[in-house]
């Protein structure tokens, strides 16, 4: 195992850019509900960082074992990402515009929803897994761990300013998070087609 200063300024950074999604659905979910609490905000945060660590490993070990299989997928990976953020960011603008109490909003955060938030904007993290292959399974593994961390910081900082805005939004604050997912769902199926 060769770790290198380049190695670990490299798994930083792309723990950055595979977390700007995560971030701006965090962002959303602190819209959402801006009496979230700490530990809720973890587990927020934490739910996109193993997703974000989960998914280049899973690309590693596609690159490594069952290649012809992954590239198939890899054309999916828009359109999966595009109708999991429409279909949540849908719910919450329907509901936005229908002006559902605070109390129903909030409890639909449940661990589904995140788990279909984590898939939606981790899932073009499998083609990191070809970014990382040439690592061996000790580097693609801390590679994985250094992206879960910047990940579960940055969403924690998102859910964070989200509560902060989501107070002076207070009504609108599930139609404008519905409208930024929907918008990252979109602009994931723009450059994963283009």
């Amino acid at each position: 195992m060769n770790i290198t200063y380049i190695f670990l300024l490299n798994s930083v950074l792309l723990g950055v850019g595979l977390a700007m999604d995560a971030f701006s659905v965090s962002l959303a979910n602190g819209l959402n509900d801006p009496k979230m609490s700490r530990a809720r905000m973890s587990i927020v945060a934490g739910v996109f960082a193993i997703f974000q660590a989960a998914m280049p490993m899973i690309g590693w070990i596609c690159v490594h074992t069952i290649m012809q299989y992954f590239t198939i997928f890899e054309k999916l990976i828009p359109w999966i990402a595009l109708i999991l953020l429409c279909y949540i960011g849908g719910n919450m603008l329907k509901d936005g515009i229908r002006g559902e109490d605070k109390e129903e909003q909030t409890a639909k955060l449940e661990i589904g929803v995140l788990i279909m938030q984590g898939v939606a904007t981790s899932i073009d993290a499998l083609s990191v897994g070809f970014t990382i292959a040439e690592y061996d399974v000790y580097m693609a593994i801390l590679s994985a761990v250094i992206i879960a961390i910047v990940t579960f910081f940055i969403c924690f900082v998102g859910l964070i300013l989200g509560k902060k805005f989501g107070t002076k939004f207070a009504g609108k604050a599930s139609i404008l998070g519905g409208v930024i997912l929907i918008g990252i769902g979109i602009e994931i199926f723009i450059s994963g087609i283009f």
